[in-house]
């Protein structure tokens, strides 16, 4: 059976065509106890063997907790949990891809993976009544001041690149740039009533379609406010979307064994191990590297001859800079009786009673008083 994809509210599930597989719906702790949510999500395992969960940034605390939960005390490393900072509408339609993909012939780490790749190509936005409760994208102060007019509106994109584009109320500008490539656009509607997006944003991004779905829960949390239009624009091609994923490098997960493309495995979260040289030796990931694998690194040859390589010379210590009182003209001196030993001609020795003729060590300070220190005295005139 394919990888099964979860997501965590009814509608983020966008509705598909017969032959992509439905959504799981990992309802909020609210909505679902406990034990109901682990047999569920336990024959789910059961049935697909591996399940992706993607959530969105506005995802409640307490439901990803849930998720955390369960991953734990099913004690499966067959669960993904994946966060997503695109808003929720750009998550029910990255859900929607990934759901596609299953059908591929792609593993459960490549899916996974495929989900920070595919969030690249999903142009995210919305149409806003007002930012002054907006704070994932940046905003400035002429934003905030406008919000108050009356008829304002605020074409703002969140994803890939964030942009703000203030608009009168029959703007016929798009004012946010358009994607490169062929996208069918998907539109929910909230307490706002305006035409542009269908009207003037779909025309200049040149869309191959539209279709209207109901907005999701998260969305006025995510934008600040419920006087919005929310939309996303993405690949609706699966072939596309096949050779995308497949034209990237795929690596083989060094602690789970699962193929995934990406830098980090999005199971276990371990770290793409890199080849250590040109010769193909393979490194051990940071996750899981043993005490010497600093030391192995750091000398290629090392581990193809099996000698360590020679040691550097040991720094030589700086010259130490000249004491403040001879940097004022002034000469220590010794009490009386007290041989120089150690001491250049001419110069007294400045050591107390009990020192030894062993210099201190290079930056060593002894206390006064204490045998080996020094004892500096002055003349003062």
């Amino acid at each position: 059976m394919p990888t099964a994809i979860a997501v965590t509210s009814p509608d983020l599930a966008l509705p598909a065509d017969p032959q992509t597989p439905a959504a799981v719906v990992l309802r909020a702790p609210q909505l679902q106890p406990l034990d109901e949510a682990l047999t569920e999500t336990a024959a789910v395992l059961e049935h697909h063997g591996h399940l992706v969960v993607l959530y969105s940034s506005a995802c409640p605390p307490d439901h990803i907790r849930r998720l955390h939960t369960l991953r734990s005390v099913l004690e499966s490393d067959r669960i993904a949990i994946v966060p997503l900072s695109l808003p929720p509408l750009g998550v029910a339609v990255l859900a929607h891809q990934l759901r596609q993909l299953t059908l591929g012939g792609f593993g459960p780490g490549v899916l996974a993976c495929a989900a920070r790749l595919l969030a690249h190509y999903v142009h995210a936005g919305a149409l806003l009544g007002s930012v002054s409760g907006l704070d994932r994208v940046e905003v400035d102060l002429r934003s905030h001041m406008k919000s108050w007019l009356p008829g304002a509106h605020f074409a703002v994109l969140a994803s890939p690149q964030p942009h703000l584009e203030h608009l009168d109320r029959h703007s016929q500008r798009a004012g946010l740039p358009a994607p490169g490539f062929a996208t069918q656009l998907a539109v929910a509607r909230g307490a706002l009533a305006a035409e542009w997006v269908d009207g003037v944003l779909a025309p200049a991004w040149q869309v191959q379609g539209a279709y209207e779905t109901r907005l999701p829960a998260e969305s006025a949390r995510w934008w600040g406010t419920q006087k919005l239009i929310e939309f996303a624009a993405a690949i609706p091609d699966p072939s596309v979307l096949h050779r995308l994923v497949s034209s990237v490098r795929r690596e083989e997960c060094r602690w789970c064994g699962l193929e995934l493309i990406g830098e980090r495995c999005a199971f276990c979260a371990t770290p793409v191990a890199r080849e250590r040289s040109a010769g193909g030796a393979g490194s051990t990931p940071a996750a899981i590297a043993g005490p010497g694998a600093a030391g192995a690194t750091g000398a290629p040859g090392a581990a193809a001859t099996g000698t360590a390589p020679p040691m550097p010379p040991p720094p030589t210590a700086p010259p130490s800079p000249p004491s403040p009182l001879r940097r004022r003209g002034l000469s220590p001196v010794a009490p009386s009786g007290v041989p120089g030993a150690g001491s250049a001609p001419g110069q007294p020795d400045v050591r107390g009673p009990g020192a030894t003729s062993e210099p201190s060590a290079p930056g060593r300070w002894d206390p006064p008083g204490l045998p080996g220190t020094a004892r500096t005295v002055a003349h003062v005139r």
